[in-house]
């Protein structure tokens, strides 16, 4: 099933996400590889496709994992979850309609 993780940023985060993106990427292309990766990415401070020095305020990924919990546990073990990027994880099911 799928499911969509949603990661909330704390404020200031944006030189951990930096310091963390390179391997938070390397499980995101795990994902991708293994055909399991709907779509992922950042949502900007603000309506610009690099936001500079505003940073993030979070992030979205849509993937497809055997359960709940397994998502769950893929979610915590986030690159960006261990450096303290995120100030809140939420993981809820997805269910795709389109494309």
């Amino acid at each position: 099933m799928w499911y969509a993780i949603i990661g909330t940023d704390r404020e200031g985060s944006l030189e951990a996400r930096r310091t963390a993106r390179p391997t938070h990427l390397a499980r995101l292309n795990a994902l991708r590889d293994a055909g399991r990766l709907l779509l992922a990415g950042p949502f900007p401070a603000i309506d610009a496709e690099d936001p500079g020095p505003a940073g993030f305020t979070g992030s979205l990924v849509v993937a497809e994992f055997d359960s709940l919990d397994a998502a769950r546990a893929w979610a915590e073990a986030d690159p960006y979850r261990a450096a303290g990027v995120y100030r809140n994880v939420e993981v809820r099911p997805f269910h795709k309609v389109l494309p």
